[in-house]
């Protein structure tokens, strides 16, 4: 059977981060990417300027069309703007019960433009934490969610990923992509280990959809039925190499895409 993965997020008008992203990012995997949006972002490379909600009720009836006739082997969640939005989404995932949920905690853009509103924030940790497989924050996503300062020390990162699993996720994916030094290393943390997934920093402007993209990439993986340390790992080797190949493209005058295909083109 072909594998199905649904993206919840937002869209990107700039087509590098965002529901463009997350569908090429399924693409490159071999999966058949089904979508419901969020919300509208008039959003390029360089910035975020002006963001326009979908109805959640709108929002409930992508996701009703797509489970009732689509065999979604994985959802992968992005942006979800605001509060209404998230219940909408949480009522979703509990009426059609999906077997792996990658929850990517999507705060702020690349750019620095928000993209969560403040009150949602306790909104997304009560209601759809629970329902995730997986999160994805990054160290300062990780930090705001747990009002703590950015975390300087694997020791740190470990702890405040066993904090996030308190609240009801099976498994924390601590992205170190902002932190420093020769190596970017996320720590994949679960009821029972931390695994730290290393692999080299890579000098570049061109991160725009890093996030979006790496989740979107785990969400593919178990679709095609991979195990979740396995998924992981297989998107964090595509990413960095993505990354690496970003600067092949000359797109915008900001924070460029990453290189979805890099493997073909």
């Amino acid at each position: 059977m072909t594998p199905v993965a649904l993206t919840i997020a937002g869209s990107d008008s700039s087509g590098g981060a965002g529901i463009q992203a997350d569908l090429k990012s399924f693409a490159a995997f071999g999966v058949y990417g089904a979508s419901a949006i969020t919300a509208l972002t008039a959003q390029n490379t360089t910035g975020v300027s002006g963001i326009h909600p979908v109805p959640a009720s709108f929002v409930t009836a992508q996701i009703d069309a797509v489970f009732s006739d689509l065999e979604i082997g994985a959802v992968k969640i992005g942006m979800v703007a605001q509060v209404e939005t998230i219940a909408a989404i949480a009522d979703g995932l509990k009426r059609w019960a999906p077997r792996h949920v990658v929850l990517d905690p999507v705060m702020v853009a690349t750019s620095g433009d928000r993209l969560l509103a403040a009150e949602a924030v306790d909104a997304l940790k009560t209601m759809l934490f629970p329902l995730a497989s997986l999160i994805t924050p990054n160290l300062p996503e990780a930090a705001a969610l747990l009002n703590e300062p950015v975390a300087a020390s694997e020791a740190d990162v470990e702890r405040q990923g066993r904090q996030l699993l308190t609240m009801g996720c099976r498994a924390v994916l601590v992205k170190g992509g902002h932190g420093h030094g020769a190596e970017s290393i996320d720590y994949l943390i679960d009821g029972e280990r931390s695994i730290a997934l290393a692999a080299p920093r890579i000098a570049t402007a061109n991160t725009h959809g890093t996030g979006c993209s790496l989740s979107s990439a785990i969400a593919a993986g178990l679709a095609k039925g991979d195990a979740m340390e396995t998924a992981v790992r297989s998107a964090k080797a595509w990413i960095t190499d993505a990354i690496a190949a970003a600067d092949r493209f000359a797109v915008g005058h900001g924070h460029g895409p990453v290189h979805h295909f890099h493997k073909y083109y």
